[in-house]
């Protein structure tokens, strides 16, 4: 499991809404979206859209499904797995954790 961090108070993230932890921040080679879903659980997927370059962070949240701002591919927030095309391949999910009021995200730790 990769080490946490922090990445501020559970709200900081309106419900509905998506915060983008940049590569350089989280320690990965990807950006990853925080999405703070309809059902009031977090969610993490990585940010890029796997159907094209496409931030996921920008597009609508449903539920718990993410829908690319660009050609409408759908996520699910919990799994990462595409829904529907244009997008086939699932978008990588990372544990994410709440604290004491705190989100704490694991990078390059699958969400279960």
């Amino acid at each position: 499991m990769s080490e946490a961090i922090n990445i501020g108070s559970v709200d900081s993230i309106d419900e509905g809404e998506a915060i983008v932890i940049p590569s350089e921040e989280n320690g990965t080679k990807e950006d990853i979206a925080v999405f703070h879903a309809e059902d009031g659980n977090f969610y993490a997927i990585n940010d890029e859209c796997t159907h094209e370059t496409a931030s996921l962070a920008d597009g609508w949240i449903e539920g718990t499904e993410v829908e690319c701002p660009v050609h409408a591919a759908k996520f699910c927030l919990k799994s990462g797995t595409a829904l529907c095309l244009p997008a086939t391949v699932a978008a990588r999910t990372h544990k994410i954790e709440v604290q004491d009021g705190e989100l704490l995200l694991y990078p390059d730790t699958p969400a279960v």
